[in-house]
């Protein structure tokens, strides 16, 4: 019986893992302009732009420039993938899994022309759940470590 119920419960936990996997997301629902966006934050969620959780930094280059760092770093984060868009046409869609169950988390990333140079706009949010432990906005803010 109580290997019955073990087999039964790896069984289980095997086939949310491949639904959270495996589970196609609707990337035209989640491409948005982070700017155009009204979005507010919450748990599981980090916004970098004006009156959000993060201010956005103005770094001393042209948006071309900044666009080309923050797009190497961002597809140097482990099991990551721009899904939609490019941040030469406007906004970019990243997705970024978890190591071990593969939950996604969906980054909208923005080049904007700011005073004296260029500055990003970036939401980060969990895709399932309702909390997420703080990894959207220790994600971002390791992007923002590295320019």
């Amino acid at each position: 019986m109580l290997k019955t119920i073990l087999v039964v419960g790896l069984l289980i936990v095997a086939s949310l893992m491949l639904f959270v996997r495996f589970f196609p997301l609707d990337i035209r629902a989640l491409h948005a302009d982070p700017e155009a966006e009204n979005r507010t934050s919450g748990p599981g969620k980090v916004l970098l732009r004006p009156g959000g959780d993060i201010e956005p930094p103005t770094y001393d280059m042209s948006v071309e420039a900044l666009a080309a760092r923050i797009e190497a770093i961002i597809l140097a984060t482990p099991r990551t993938t721009r899904v939609a868009g490019s941040l030469e046409d406007g906004f970019a869609t990243y997705v970024t899994r978890s190591a071990f169950w593969g939950f996604p988390d969906v980054a909208n990333v923005k080049v904007v022309a700011g005073e004296g140079g260029a500055s990003l706009r970036i939401i980060s949010r969990l895709r399932y759940g309702k909390y997420d432990m703080g990894v959207n906005r220790a994600r971002v803010e390791g992007w923002l470590d590295q320019l």
